[in-house]
């Protein structure tokens, strides 16, 4: 439905995401009664509320609102899926559009220099030749390209809303499509909607149904290549996978593009896909490597970290001596090491990469203290960096070392995720540090080694902690366990039990898990409850909960499920039905409604996205709820130190955490684990799924659900089968570095040089 109306003021802003709620005042009698405002005013227009990305905040130009009304807690409000604006085709009305804001770069002195030069033709003049903008008196060139850059990119997503209108798309998604496709968006998208199939979240069935009901070509071969790149991206997105083999990428799209066409006769055949293809390979549209065929900037992730690698690997490490000043800190500190921890430090000082492995009380934490003394020792002003992915395994690798500046991956590199560095051009500097340790390496993707390989100065050492038999990252590679695998980074595997009591069965139960091995050991910090189905299970975890979380404190205890949404035991209604018992509903002030999601005070949430100051994964508890001059604000407690205050716009980032995935709590340690293991969970049932689930608890452990299901988990030892080369291409680069520095050709004298030092 479209209105036309005036701004008449923000009620909320957000500058990061550039979402408005806005207050518009029109005489348009269309305007449902419930949704205008009850107040009275002087120039008798109706007043209501509209909400949208980008909207015009200014009354120098009439609006054009296109969207639909919908009712929320609030009332009845216009959630603007696209808008325009209407500038008065006056001197007094261009000046004040120019004056209002909207154009970076042009202010109401400057307005009014423009509008006296040019007149009504002002707008033809900024939009058809702009530079003669450069005869205004204080218009640089370069403020010229300011000028330039905002009106086109106001242009520009307005045209692109416009021409996506059937998609159904926000302005926030525009934004994203023109930063992926640059200024040619519209002539590129004008030409093939299937290039959408690029970008996440634009499915091919989402893209191709729309194009056919518009008149599309089944043939069309845009329409393949689109299938192409969505299989690509899928394949990644949902699968883990850096490539495709071409025989399965040409099959499935295959599938995909002949799902609408019921005549067999008629269908699209398998030559038409290779032809396209080829066609995308030869234009460098995709990369093929003895068909494995890669999207370019994934194909990129994997070279250059197998490159950096490699020459990491070559590099000769300094000699260090290491034994006196070793044997000198474990007896001050009191330490004993075993063989193998001690073999783990020497490692560290004889190569400047190296690994440690191990299951949960192997001893890793001491090893990395000896390693951090021993460097401060040798290096009194060395620089040391500790890292980790995940706030909350930063600030345990914090708490266990003494180290007190360890640092997130993405904090330490300066990152957003993924999709926000698609534009980032600007090389940054290589990391400052002499040594530098990251723990819970395993939940590192291919995008984030690529980021992390490529700015690390020569001559660090590097030591990457992590357990390989956990669950993969969830980003797209494998990259701890092909470093392992390549057999060109030296491990050294803690196997030797040493954590908590001699008698706690978490480790040791690890173990067992991990050999395949069914016959455990269950007693009072590991124990099994039997339930026969989804909904008796749920009902015992809510139970054991209680009992948990009265005895130890509700942020100590963590329920873990294998799935996310489906069934009584599943990580969402677990947490519906918990909050009901532990945090009932009380008045309508301490709730607040997000979406489809719902918040009270002293609700324990958990962090989703990573930001300045919180990172994903990240747990803590809502502690007020209360109306603010902009709406809205919420306060959020993660702990000392990080008690912050969100916008409602900011909760579209938290769940509910009083039960989570167990791939969610990845890098995570909680004193309690609770978890359902049901025949239902099946599709999920693996033994690193399983594994990463105990190992999660440093005290106790709770299975609840059948032994079945439990066994099945044991037996599945599913190793990822992601489709990635970058062992591959690490020996690939290492034995072309050996033999290009004069190392004769032969295994034996590569491995020599490989362990000189």
């Amino acid at each position: 439905m479209i209105h036309r109306g005036m701004y008449d003021g923000t009620i909320y802003h957000n500058p990061s995401n550039r979402f408005c709620i806005i207050s518009v005042k029109t005489a348009d009698k269309e305007v449902p009664l419930e949704a205008r405002s009850t107040r009275r005013y002087r120039d008798h227009l109706i007043r209501f509320v509209a909400t949208g990305y980008e909207l015009p905040r200014t009354d120098a130009v009439e609006l054009e609102l296109d969207g639909e009304w919908k009712q929320g807690k609030y009332g009845m409000q216009l959630q603007v899926e696209q808008w325009r604006e209407i500038v008065p085709h006056t001197k007094s009305g261009v000046e004040g559009y120019l004056a209002s804001g909207l154009i970076k770069g042009i202010g109401p002195a400057t307005a009014a220099l423009i509008v006296s030069r040019f007149g009504e033709d002002t707008l033809d003049i900024l939009q058809n030749q702009p530079e003669r903008l450069l005869e205004i008196k204080g218009i640089t060139e370069s403020k010229l390209e300011d000028i330039k850059t905002s009106y086109a990119e106001s242009r520009m997503m307005q045209d692109l809303m416009a021409l996506l209108s059937p998609f159904k798309i926000t302005p926030k998604t525009a934004l994203k499509i023109y930063q992926y496709f640059g200024p040619a968006s519209v002539d590129i998208l004008k030409r093939s909607p299937f290039e959408l199939c690029q970008i996440s979240g634009f499915g091919f069935l989402r893209v191709d149904a729309i194009v056919q009901k518009n008149g599309g070509d089944l043939y069309d071969p845009m329409r393949v290549k689109g299938a192409l790149f969505w299989v690509l991206e899928d394949g990644k997105e949902a699968k883990g996978h850096l490539f495709l083999p071409g025989e399965a990428l040409r099959k499935e799209a295959l599938r995909l593009l002949n799902n609408k066409i019921p005549v067999p006769s008629l269908r699209l055949q398998a030559q038409e896909v290779a032809d396209v293809l080829q066609d995308m390979i030869l234009k460098g549209e995709v990369v093929s490597v003895k068909d494995n065929i890669y999207l370019p900037r994934v194909f990129a992730q994997e070279d250059e970290t197998a490159r950096c690698i490699a020459m990491r690997l070559v590099e000769l490490s300094e000699p260090e001596q290491v034994e006196r000043v070793l044997e000198r800190a474990k007896r001050e500190m009191g330490v004993v090491l075993s063989s193998r921890q001690e073999a783990a430090v020497y490692t560290a000082y004889r190569h400047n990469l190296s690994i440690i492995t191990g299951s949960p009380g192997t001893g890793k934490t001491t090893v990395l203290k000896m390693i951090l003394e021993v460097y401060r020792r040798l290096h009194p002003d060395g620089q040391i960096v500790l890292m980790a992915p995940t706030g909350r395994a930063s600030r345990r690798m914090a708490e266990s070392t003494g180290f007190d500046m360890a640092r997130t991956l993405h904090s330490g590199l300066g990152l957003g995720s993924e999709e926000d560095d698609v534009n980032r051009t600007k090389k940054q500097e290589p990391l400052s540090a002499d040594l530098i340790i990251v723990d819970e390496f395993s939940m590192v993707d291919m995008w984030l080694a690529d980021k992390f390989f490529s700015r690390i100065k020569g001559g660090t050492r590097i030591v990457l902690v992590g357990d390989p038999d956990q669950l993969p990252s969830v980003g797209a590679g494998n990259v701890f366990r092909e470093l392992i695998d390549c057999g060109l980074v030296p491990v050294t595997v803690l196997d030797q039990i040493f954590r908590q009591s001699k008698d706690s069965l978490i480790a040791y139960n690890a173990k067992f898990i991990n050999d395949g091995n069914t016959k455990l050991y269950y007693g009072p910090d590991f124990m099994f409850m039997a339930s026969d189905n989804q909904a008796d299970a749920a009902e015992r975890v809510i139970a054991c909960y209680c009992k948990e979380i009265k005895k130890s404190g509700i942020d100590r205890v963590q329920i873990l499920s294998p799935f996310r949404s489906e069934g009584a035991a599943s990580a969402e209604q677990l947490n519906e039905a918990i909050r009901e018992v532990v945090n009932p509903f009380r008045c309508a002030e301490d709730e607040i409604k997000i979406g489809v999601k719902v918040f009270r005070v002293n609700d324990r949430v958990m962090q989703t996205k990573n930001t300045a100051k919180v990172s994903n994964g990240d747990l803590g508890f809502i502690r007020y709820i209360k109306d603010g001059e902009n709406g809205k604000r919420i306060g959020l407690d993660f702990g000392i130190g990080r008690e912050l205050e969100y916008s409602v716009e900011d909760m579209v980032n938290l769940d509910l955490a009083y039960a989570t995935t167990i791939h969610k709590s990845m890098g995570s340690e909680y004193e309690t684990v609770i978890m359902p293991l049901l025949k239902a969970h099946t599709v999920m049932l693996y033994r690193n799924l399983l594994y990463t689930g105990i190992t999660r608890a440093k005290k106790r452990v709770v299975l609840i659900g059948q032994k079945q299901a439990l066994f099945m988990a044991i037996h599945r030892n599913e190793i990822s089968k992601r489709n990635t080369l970058l062992g591959t291409r690490i020996g690939m680069y290492f034995h072309a570095y050996v033999r290009h520095a004069g190392i004769p050709p032969g295994d034996k004298a590569e491995k020599e040089w490989k362990h000189a030092g």
